[in-house]
């Protein structure tokens, strides 16, 4: 059987790359499919993104509100399987469970009721209950029993180096994981753990890895978990190929790190416990040793390929449009894996949750709602088109008709405005619009006919007179406006020739650099600065980015200094 894992970075994006969920799980060719980061709510569960004939899913979605932001991590376990009744696929789970700490409302199943999710996982009693809830309403983690082996799949914490909350944060994480996992290998289970673990361990696994690089505390922490540091767990990619070198899964979106594979590895799987051979005693058979057959990088997901765009191109990104994720997926493939007993799929299927069993059943309806709403928006549109030209009209009329009674105005006035809250008018505006004009011209001829005495020459030449005078306001109005508009242009071009002409250029290429802002808190937040606009990549290639760097106001600050 084969296990995928993939980072990518929001699932509807990539459903929208390959055409439908479908297309690209059958593209990751995987009987288990581990997807992180789809930056999807449980509001957002619909069948179009959980649901794909022949595969099983469980997700595990944000609960918690960090920044004001929701859906920006969460995972999702597909599981390929011919039934998802009466199997004995090791694919298909016995059980599921979201979240590691067992603290979550509903981590078991959809059905499950309230009181069912009090107690803690095995092995993590020592730990506050709301800190445990806090470490899983991220949505970072979906556990499935497959008989054989327990497979984790974790989005770990993002953590800058500077931030001391998310580092707390992310400490405490792998903490109580890896408790979760020490009480599962108590029992002498099997442990499969993969995903994006935000975490290079080593310096062969980064590109700018500096000489205090494995220094880093989750590095240690990871390598740990080693067998060659005294743990239990193999890191499959590395033991497979523990020379390659420039093996990388994930690139930087903003310096086009892709252009020169200037990246790091942090996507993972990690296997501990015994064979499933009956000679187990025997020195060296482990699950590793006896079963994984093979392991490596799906580089073909690559959303650039080396060389396949000059690094004098990248200009910051500006006009470069790469489709596909950050990272690339990573799978392991395993041999002699003996099928289990019957089961069905577990109550976490999404197959159970209630709004993709809605979503299934109504869909049709929707689309007809939906149909239904934008004709609404339309007819509202014409509504609003016509009551804004009966104003009109009617501030006219009283302009040209200062002696009109205002009982008879009332009435007219309450006339157009009921009628035009018919049914009829949302769909006759042209037929309204010329009634109504014809309703103003009969306004005032009656004016005109009951008006103090003057000759039909007064009359005719007053008519006249103010249209032609409002004409001539509107037409000034419109030079003027028109003149400021020009005006406006002519100063924006000008500005932005003088921002061309003093952007800098870079010492390494000679080239025009690139502006950024600041976005990171601190004393320097919304700054400007000058970068060279080349592909980030090794120093030691002369094409790569020189790293140029320069402050927008650094003359400025100086003066001031």
């Amino acid at each position: 059987m084969k296990i995928a894992t993939y980072n990518v970075n929001g699932l509807r994006p990539r459903i929208s790359q390959y055409g439908s969920l479908r297309k690209l799980l059958d593209s990751l060719d995987s009987d288990i499919i581990c997807l992180q980061e789809t930056k999807l709510s449980r509001q957002e569960l619909r069948a179009d993104v959980v649901s794909a004939d022949g595969y099983e899913s469980f997700f595990s979605c944000t609960r918690s509100v960090e920044k004001g932001r929701t859906g920006y991590s969460g995972v999702v376990t597909f599981c390929k399987v011919q039934s998802a009744f009466s199997s004995n696929e090791v694919a298909l789970p016995l059980d599921a469970e979201e979240g590691f700490t067992g603290v979550l409302e509903n981590s078991r199943g959809f059905e499950t009721r309230k009181h069912d999710f009090l107690a803690r996982a095995e092995g993590l009693e020592e730990f506050d209950r709301d800190e445990l809830l806090k470490i899983d309403s991220e949505g970072r983690c979906i556990i499935t029993d497959h008989g054989h082996f327990v497979l984790f799949n974790i989005y770990g914490p993002r953590a800058a180096c500077d931030d001391a909350e998310r580092i707390e944060f992310k400490l405490s994480f792998y903490k109580i994981l890896q408790k979760r996992w020490e009480a599962l290998m108590l029992k002498e289970r099997r442990i499969i753990v993969v995903g994006d673990f935000n975490i290079a361990p080593s310096s062969i696994d980064r590109c700018d890895a500096g000489p205090d690089f494995e220094n880093n505390e989750f590095r240690s922490w990871f390598r740990s978990l080693l067998v060659e540091s005294g743990g239990l767990f193999f890191d499959v990619f590395r033991a497979k190929h523990p020379e390659r070198t420039e093996a990388y899964t994930c690139w930087s979106t903003n310096t086009g790190g892709e252009i020169f594979n200037f990246g790091s590895r942090i996507d993972h799987i990690i296997a501990a416990g015994s064979c499933l051979h009956e000679n187990i005693d025997q020195e060296g058979h482990n699950f590793f040793s006896c079963h994984v057959q093979d392991c490596d990088i799906l580089t073909q997901f690559k959303r650039c390929k080396p060389g396949a765009i000059p690094s004098y191109r990248w200009k910051g990104g500006k006009n470069i449009k790469m489709e596909g994720s950050d990272h690339a997926p990573v799978f392991m493939s395993l041999n002699d894996i003996p099928d289990i007993h019957q089961h069905n799929t577990p109550s976490l299927s999404t197959r159970y949750c209630p709004q993709v069993r809605g979503c299934q059943q109504t869909l049709v309806s929707m689309l007809s709602r939906r149909q239904s709403t934008e004709e609404i928006k339309v007819n509202e549109q014409s509504v609003t088109s016509l009551d804004e030209e009966i104003k009109v009209q009617n501030h006219e009329l009283c302009i040209r008709s200062p002696n009109l009674d205002s009982t008879e105005m009332k009435k007219k006035l309450k006339k157009t405005q009921s009628s035009q809250l018919s049914l009829k008018s949302f769909f006759q505006s042209s037929t309204a619009n010329k009634d109504v004009k014809s309703w103003t011209a009969g306004l005032s001829l009656n004016h005109t006919s009951n008006s103090v005495e003057g000759s039909e020459t007064e009359i005719l030449k007053s008519s006249r007179s103010e249209p032609d005078e409002s004409l001539c306001e509107s037409d000034a109005c419109n030079s003027s406006q028109t003149d400021k508009s020009q005006s406006a242009q002519l100063e924006w071009q000008r500005i932005q020739q003088f921002m061309q002409s003093s952007i800098p250029v870079c010492k390494g290429h000679g080239e025009k650099c690139v502006s950024r802002v600041v976005k990171k808190a601190g004393p320097t937040f919304g700054r400007r600065f000058y970068v060279c606009a080349r592909a980030e990549g090794p120093s030691s290639n002369p094409e790569a980015n020189c790293g140029y760097f320069k402050w927008a106001d650094s003359k400025t600050k100086r003066k001031q200094g």
